[in-house]
């Protein structure tokens, strides 16, 4: 396993190769070889500096190519003296030795079989969990049956797992069980070995002879024999590959006795797998305050009277417990820590240098294993994300689409032949959140994390690698000194950086601007500029350049020569969320078409020859266009067309009267998943019906005759869908369909009297939305359907019908009552939407 300053070596060369030769014809099949050289885990850092450079006249292709001819062979060459002298983790260990590797996985078998001895009155916060783990264990169908039990290092699912396993009617339930911990560097005839053994001590039976050097076949013969008419119980503890059951459960037959298979693991992906079986997944979570407190004194003050907490102590006790999130492993660790410290100033010292503690006080040593052994496991593209993010303040919630671009700007994505680096990067991230490395806060439409944060700890201990191998570091006003190639400027909880200048009060751009020529992100959202310099047209590495919601309105004339541009982003809320021009776009000069690379063009104010120009950037996968005329439609039409790889299309026209003509289209682009237009409409669009992958509908100020529920009641992936000012009818009757419906909004319906839901219809509704419908004369007919409804919100809506809510609707049959927390209902709209 590569060290994680040999990893962010590795990503910096690597980076270096891809981003500057790569381009050079005859160059590329040299740069992977030497990638795959890198791969291989050398020490060669000593002699880099030797070996390698990059010539400043890329032109000269031959002396490229010899040069990295020469980079591979010093590469190779360091790799062979490593294995001769220094016999590397990759070479077999002479005997009665081993290596940190082996040593660390050993501590953690053993630390994980710990738990099966740790008694229960050590443990606060597992009765409800235990409870519903014991249900799924001793209860249920006679078939097979795999309990996943998931969640990130230190959340406790080897200890809850433990207790459940050590439970006596756990045990009097099944005829034998086995408990094997199975790590990263299983083999898999050794945990047949060890199933044996356990099963036959477990009822103290003699142990098969000489099984340690049976064969496989042996192995599983007896397994299979031993199990034929046994109802069995094994835990798979602490699993990291998902072949562990594909190789395993050839010994783990299911002859329908209800046998159960408890597996642990940190990895989503792992838990969530179709196992061919009967499978059920636990996500373990957080203790919540009181439980993380009781914990926490409980070890920091075992010596105290009733294990409580000094008064003097409790408000910076409760802030440390509270920076642990509910995990208990920090929770343990942080209470070893402070259980020494006496005074207030003592507490105060150390809270204040946990960083510090991470890296050099072994009460910390523990925690840091458990949480960096996820690390270790990440290729090193991922260990740069994951890095990165500890950039972000604490309890920052990052944005998914600002965070992957970030990613692409920094190098860190991965070049995939046929796929963009957005898709990706969107696949770390989602591999980072299903290891359970961040934490997702919040989806999007399609089930992809939208914002995620990372736990405090894993923070600090991401925080101490980087600054230890100079990745990155945070400055907060405080330090000096700082030695790091990345520099994450905070004040306040605000992110100031010389490329990321959201929110921050500036007016203008310095014009020398244009001399940062590596500059690849530009983030001036929310900033109070007027107008970009023209030496912007010097950035010709900028790949994402965000003015949304700044006071610039026109991009300058050279910003088509930015041909490496991925994300143009330039649209501006109004603060008007219910009336017609609640966004507004910004002009771009006519030669935008030139930006080959462009992913994101989001609002582009409509002229002619900019619409027949969209037509051209065919690699678009989201469009905004704003100011659209009815005159614009055949040329809009055919452009839209044209763009295949569309996903996202927002379309508003000129002002509420101007007709949003779109009839033209009669071959949507087939990837689109979300649509947004904002103008009035003659009719549906008949286009509306081929939209199989549309997840999300939104349609603002339409003010239809036509009845639209008939035409989109079939769309088979719809799960969002927002109408507002969109019928001009006095009714609104959804009568079959919306199966994947997951969110509806209705709102600003002067007119609208009944709104009406048939039995059958929404049957996957959570969240029903309906305000400013001033006409309503009743409640929406239909509620007690919607059994899986989670939230209702009638705001502006008349006096009766929220009186009526609140005194009746919990009595009508069948309506989900667990509704009741989740209600919203004002007469009058108040505050924004």
């Amino acid at each position: 396993m590569a060290s994680a300053a040999q990893d962010l070596l590795l990503g910096k060369i690597v980076g270096i190769l891809e981003n500057e030769p790569s381009s050079i014809a005859g160059v590329r099949d040299k740069v992977d070889d030497i990638e795959r050289e890198l791969k291989r885990g050398v020490r060669f850092a000593r002699c880099l500096h030797q070996t390698f450079h990059i010539p400043k006249n890329l032109w000269y292709r031959r002396q490229i190519a010899k040069k990295l001819d020469n980079i591979k062979g010093t590469i190779k060459a360091i790799s062979e003296r490593n294995q001769k002298w220094i016999g590397l983790s990759a070479v077999p260990a002479v005997e009665g030795t081993s290596s940190p590797h082996d040593h660390i996985q050993k501590w953690m078998r053993d630390q994980a079989e710990a738990c099966l001895f740790t008694n229960e009155d050590e443990l606060v916060g597992i009765e409800a969990p235990k409870k519903v783990l014991m249900e799924h264990l001793v209860n249920g169908q006679q078939s097979q049956t795999i309990v996943s039990v998931v969640g990130m290092g230190g959340s406790g699912k080897t200890t809850l797992v433990a207790k459940i396993f050590n439970n006596d009617i756990v045990k009097r339930h099944f005829d034998c069980y086995a408990w094997v911990v199975v790590s990263q560097d299983y083999v898999i005839e050794d945990l047949f070995r060890s199933l044996i053994k356990q099963f036959h001590e477990a009822k103290k039976e003699k142990i098969p002879g000489e099984i340690n050097g049976m064969s496989y076949r042996e192995l599983v013969k007896i397994l299979v024999d031993y199990l034929n008419s046994k109802r069995y119980l094994v835990v798979l503890d602490d699993v990291w590959d998902i072949n562990v059951w594909a190789k395993i459960r050839v010994s783990l037959q299911d002859k329908q006795l209800g046998s159960r298979v408890v597996l642990t693991t940190r990895n989503n992906d792992i838990a969530k797998y179709a196992f061919g079986v009967v499978s059920v997944v636990y996500d373990i979570q957080p203790l919540g305050k009181e439980n993380a407190w009781e914990l926490f004194c409980k070890k920091a003050f075992s010596t105290h009277p009733n294990k409580s907490c000094p008064p003097e102590l409790e408000t910076i006790a409760r802030e440390l417990v509270g920076k642990c999130n509910g995990l208990p492993l920090a929770i343990v660790a942080m209470s070893g820590l402070m259980s020494s410290k006496k005074s207030f100033s003592e507490w105060r010292n150390a809270f204040n240098s946990l960083n510090w503690y991470l890296t050099n006080d072994p009460a910390l040593g523990y925690m840091k294993t458990i949480l960096l052994f996820s690390f270790n496991d990440l290729s090193y593209r991922l260990k740069h994300c994951f890095l990165y993010c500890s950039l972000l303040p604490e309890d920052y919630s990052m944005k998914r689409k600002r965070l992957i671009r970030l990613w692409i700007a920094e190098g860190f994505i991965e070049h995939v032949r046929g796929v963009t680096p957005e898709v990706t990067a969107d696949r770390y991230l989602s591999e980072l959140c299903y290891r359970s490395m961040l934490q997702v806060v919040e989806r999007n439409e399609e089930g992809r994390p939208k914002k995620c944060r990372m736990h405090d700890v894993m923070r600090e201990i991401a925080l101490s690698t980087s600054e230890k191998e100079k990745f990155c570091a945070v400055y907060d006003g405080k330090d000096e000194g700082i030695e790091a190639r990345r520099l994450s400027i905070q004040y306040e909880g605000e992110i100031k950086s010389s490329a990321d200048l959201e929110n921050v009060s500036i007016t203008n751009l310095p014009d020398h601007l244009g001399y940062l020529f590596n500059l690849r992100y530009l983030n001036l959202r929310r900033t109070h500029i007027k107008e970009l310099p023209k030496s912007i047209a010097k950035l010709r590495n900028l790949q994402t350049l965000n003015i949304r919601d700044s006071e610039i309105e026109e991009l300058p004339k050279g910003i088509a020569k930015l041909l490496n541009l991925r994300h143009l982003i330039m649209y501006r809320y109004t603060g008007d969320h219910s009336g017609f021009r609640y966004v507004e776009g910004t002009r771009v000069p006519v030669d935008v078409s030139k930006l080959n690379n462009l992913q994101v063009l989001a609002c582009v104010e409509a002229e002619e020859d900019t619409i027949r120009q969209v037509g051209c950037m065919t690699q678009l996968v989201r469009i905004g266009i704003t100011n659209v005329k009815e005159s614009d439609e055949m040329i809009l039409c055919d452009s839209i067309q044209k763009l295949q790889q569309l996903h996202y299309l927002f379309l508003m026209a000129s002002d509420e009267e101007e007709i949003l003509q779109t009839n033209a289209i009669r071959s949507p682009p087939p990837q689109l998943q979300v649509v947004i237009l904002v103008g009035r409409l003659e009719n549906v669009p008949l286009w509306f019906r081929s939209l199989h992958n549309i997840t999300s509908l939104y349609l603002h100020w339409s003010r239809l005759e036509e009845n639209l529920v008939p035409h989109i009641e079939a769309l088979p992936n719809l799960g969002y869908l927002t109408l507002i000012n969109a019928y001009v009818g006095k009714q609104l009757h959804f009568r079959r369909g919306f199966v994947k419906l997951k969110t509806l909004t209705l709102r600003n319906y002067p007119l609208l009297t009944d709104i009406i839901l048939d039995n059958g219809v929404m049957p996957n509704l959570h969240q029903l939305s309906v305000w400013s419908c001033m006409s309503l004369k009743t409640v929406p007919l239909g509620l007690e359907y919607l059994t899986d409804l989670q939230r209702l919100s009638l705001r502006s809506v008349p006096e009766n019908i929220i009186r009526r809510i609140r005194k009746e609707v919990w009595i009508v049959g069948g309506f989900n009552t667990s509704l009741k927390s989740a209600i919203s209902l004002k007469s009058h709209l108040c505050g924004s939407m």
